[in-house]
């Protein structure tokens, strides 16, 4: 038999608490028109966060006042859909439930309210193709290999690929464009776009091509793994993860997709510095010409390699 939701023995302004022994103030209520919410009570001192609140369709998000204090309040306008919201609810519960402070479970709630945004949102809802997963995975190296050198705050601001940038890294001074590639495959890589390569005044360009060999075996991780492993990286810090999570589910991956069958694993990696006589298509093209694609071959880019490791010389400036 189907089970009542925890709203069913709710009226208007009734609230319940979701778990007795919980360390916050997670409560079921039911607000304005009869909708079922869920309702975290926040101390009078708290400052509401200075971050966008994510938008659902058909749920409302909002801080309210309420008679002890504060809240951060979900409600569900459309009662068809209670069996998922009360899912989503619960699960905004766990996420809040594993903070150490109310602050952090406030912010804790919004990012898993914000996660169930990026899963819900209308778009692409098909799985990343094998050269899409070998990308990410690429950039994830260097992301790791940023925070490690340069700090959480500093690499995740610098991950502007996701978000439309020509290049994939952008930082003060530098620019990194990664690449991947399978490991016996011919010695080149794709280059998207006369602009990928070309010079940034006052900028020094790289570019990273990071081998990555793929299997349908035991041995390796999941692109699961590799999301996990680097998002681990951030979750001391509140700012940090914020923006780590804007940007992971701004490149297509959805942890709802099936990529448990296919193994990575990182191989070499090989640093180069563009510089003017570097092999590569720049602007300003021909009149008439744009969108260009093309092959770069990497014998012809040896001349071109960093001596020193590239996490050392961005750290010298």
């Amino acid at each position: 038999m189907h089970s009542p939701d925890p709203w069913t023995k709710l009226g208007p302004g009734d609230a319940r608490r979701v778990n007795f022994d919980g360390k916050w103030e997670f409560f079921w209520v039911v607000l304005e028109d009869n909708m079922p919410g869920l309702m975290l009570g926040l101390p009078e001192s708290i400052q509401k966060p200075e971050i966008k609140l994510p938008k659902l369709k058909n749920i409302v998000i909002s801080f309210r006042l309420v008679p002890k204090g504060k809240a951060f309040v979900l409600g569900l306008k459309e009662k068809s859909q209670v069996e998922i919201f009360e899912t989503l609810c619960r699960n905004v519960v766990t996420a809040g439930e594993s903070a150490e402070s109310v602050e952090n479970a406030l912010f804790r709630a919004i990012q898993r309210t914000r996660r169930w945004h990026y899963l819900l949102r209308s778009g692409k809802n098909d799985s990343m193709s094998l050269e899409e997963q070998r990308g990410l995975i690429g950039e994830l190296a260097c992301l790791r290999d940023l925070v490690n050198g340069l700090g959480k705050e500093t690499a995740i601001e610098a991950w502007t690929g996701p978000f439309g940038s020509v290049r994939d890294f952008e930082l003060i001074g530098s620019c990194i464009e990664v690449k991947t590639r399978k490991v016996a495959a011919r010695p080149y890589i794709s280059i998207s776009s006369e602009d990928q390569l070309a010079d940034v005044e006052g900028c020094r360009v790289f570019l990273q091509v990071v081998n990555v060999a793929s299997a349908v075996i035991p041995d390796g991780n999941t692109l699961h793994d590799f999301v996990r492993i680097t998002g681990e990286l951030f979750e001391a810090s509140d700012t940090a993860l914020e923006k780590w999570e804007n940007a992971i589910y701004s490149t297509g991956y959805d942890p709802a997709n099936d990529y448990e069958n296919r193994r990575w694993m990182l191989q070499s990696t090989i640093n180069y510095e563009v510089l003017d006589d570097f092999p590569r298509i720049s602007s300003p093209l021909p009149s008439g010409v744009e969108k260009v694609r093309y092959n770069l071959s990497l014998e012809n880019c040896e001349p071109f390699k960093l001596d020193h490791n590239l996490i050392e010389t961005l750290q010298d400036g």
